[in-house]
């Protein structure tokens, strides 16, 4: 009998969904404190994973307790010089690839491409001996560029009143006063508010001449609560980047349930929540002349 296939979207799909399940009674979701909010490097190419590795990547650091944002395949490590101890968990990233098929007869072509799902296994750096962290240290910015980068984007944020949205009739975000900001255990006042800017930048890039981001196509009626969470994403993507803690926000409660019913429903809808949280994270760090 052959052995069963491993299905990654369902593996990186279950493990979220257990990880927002075990923090929902904190309000904190599991990007809100894998690795310390860091961004997962590989330790081969330096190079930052993206989309659903993050989050991947993010959540066994958080259930394992792993401290450190580097990774690397058993392979990568030993050119290291470290050794992965004995015993040790995989986690899995999971990589796109184009393979060409034979069309079926009749076809107007003699082949088409068609994308498959690679699963790859990975360890962090606290699982394995003979590594110094400092080796491979991805600087990043720090909270003094913010308002540079908050600036560069060309939103219109308006300040005043109590409540943080994006209102696309205006195309203008509205947030309260920073000095209404408050900290907590795990961000100050500042971070909060930086944090919570840059959830309602990623609703920004949702229009069609931005990001063209229409969700109800698919989710339908959950279109809403899914475009909370690719800007619940986008701004955790983008907190990694800037240096910045994630502040949970206090209207995780509407959204949770709505959120854990789609992805228990779709096994690939995180893979699209992702996505499109990279893709307005990409467009805010680099957005295009207006």
């Amino acid at each position: 009998m052959s052995k069963e296939r491993f299905d990654i979207h369902q593996y990186l799909t279950d493990r979220i969904v257990s990880a927002i399940e075990a923090g929902a009674g904190e309000w904190q979701m599991p990007w809100h404190r894998g690795s310390g909010g860091r961004h997962p490097v590989n330790i081969a190419s330096g190079n930052k994973y993206r989309g659903v590795n993050v989050l991947g990547l993010w959540v066994d650091a958080q259930v394992n307790g792993y401290s450190s944002h580097q990774w690397g395949t058993y392979r990568q490590w030993a050119e290291k010089g470290a050794t992965v101890r004995k015993g040790e968990k995989a986690s899995y990233v999971v990589f796109y690839k184009q393979i060409e098929i034979d069309a079926e007869e009749g076809a107007e072509t003699d082949s088409a491409r068609r994308l498959f799902a690679r699963a790859t296994p990975v360890f962090n750096a606290d699982q394995v001996e003979g590594f110094g962290e400092a080796a491979t240290e991805v600087a990043v910015e720090g909270l003094d560029s913010v308002d540079t980068f908050i600036a560069g984007t060309g939103a219109t944020i308006v300040h005043g009143g109590g409540r943080a949205c994006f209102i696309p009739k205006l195309d203008e975000i509205h947030m309260p006063e920073r000095t209404s900001f408050i900290g907590s255990a795990t961000s100050t006042a500042t971070e909060a508010y930086y944090s919570t800017v840059l959830h309602e930048l990623t609703h920004w890039t949702a229009p069609a001449h931005r990001c063209n981001r229409d969700l109800s196509g698919r989710f339908g009626s959950e279109a809403y609560a899914m475009e909370e969470l690719v800007a619940e994403l986008g701004a955790a993507f983008l907190c990694a980047e800037l240096g910045i803690t994630v502040e949970p926000r206090a209207d995780h409660a509407q959204y949770l349930a709505h959120w854990l019913s789609v992805l228990k429903a779709d096994k690939r809808a995180i893979f699209t929540a992702a996505s499109k949280a990279a893709e307005a994270a990409a467009f805010l760090s680099k957005p295009p002349p207006r």
